[in-house]
């Protein structure tokens, strides 16, 4: 299980800011992961610190220099565990929720993020195992794709959620949105909670949040949904919810 995460990152900040916040903060201040950056300019030994040049072949931008990077990544891969090292890519594999829970099984990740134009390709087939994107779009760096990984991995961790349900009960957790949820007062705006939720037949509960899930992604995600095939409690409720839908 996943104990620590090193970033190699031009800007630390952007990730040392999760120290202080919310569930990754948490379990970081407890202990549950340990999170370290690495800087790359620490790693270079000209006096401006640089960490970029030109492309061979001409074109626009910079690309980042392969020595300091590799230093880095290499001082980080030396200082604890043998570790899984990732780079935050737009070719790489998009990360969703078994990719999550693939990564969540590693005992150490070393997240590289790039910057300028990219990172020369050397390091990538020397020091990368695995390239990760976040999406189909593109960011000025690699540091707010490697947040979003640090956050969904981390709340994975047994013990970080206040809920030991709350992970399994996520959406995409088994292949689905997640189902509507409402908290008090019970009428707001005209609004009413759903008369299931006040029932108190937790039975009939379950299987309503069940059907509400299944509609939801039938309806938003029709990719997922073409992906799945209905077993019989999924197809009881939504026979017994189907008037709610129509």
């Amino acid at each position: 299980m996943l104990s620590r995460i090193d970033v190699i990152t031009l800007f630390p900040d952007w990730v040392e800011g999760l120290k202080s916040l919310g569930l990754t903060g948490k379990a970081l201040a407890s202990g549950q992961v340990e999170l370290k950056t690495w800087n790359p300019r620490d790693f270079t030994s000209d006096v401006h610190r640089s960490v970029d040049d030109r492309p061979y072949g001409g074109g626009p931008g910079m690309v980042m220099r392969p020595e300091p990077l590799a230093r880095a990544i290499e001082a980080a891969s030396s200082a604890g565990s043998p570790a899984r090292v990732a780079c935050l890519s737009p070719q790489g594999r998009k990360l969703d929720q078994a990719g999550v829970l693939e990564l969540v099984q590693q005992q150490r990740l070393i997240l590289v993020c790039g910057r300028y134009e990219g990172i020369d390709q050397r390091v990538l087939d020397e020091l990368i195992d695995d390239e990760w994107s976040i999406g189909d779009y593109v960011l000025s760096g690699g540091e707010p794709a490697a947040a979003v990984m640090i956050d969904a991995v981390v709340r994975q961790i047994p013990g970080v959620l206040g809920h030991e349900r709350s992970a399994i009960e996520d959406s995409f957790a088994d292949g689905l949105l997640d189902c509507p949820h409402f908290t008090r007062p019970e009428n707001w705006r005209g609004h009413a909670v759903p008369e299931v939720l006040t029932s108190g037949d937790h039975g009939r509960i379950s299987q309503w949040r069940r059907a509400q899930a299944l509609h939801r992604t039938r309806r938003l995600r029709p990719d997922l949904w073409s992906e799945r095939t209905l077993d019989s409690e999924d197809q009881d409720a939504l026979a017994a919810w189907s008037q709610e839908f129509s």
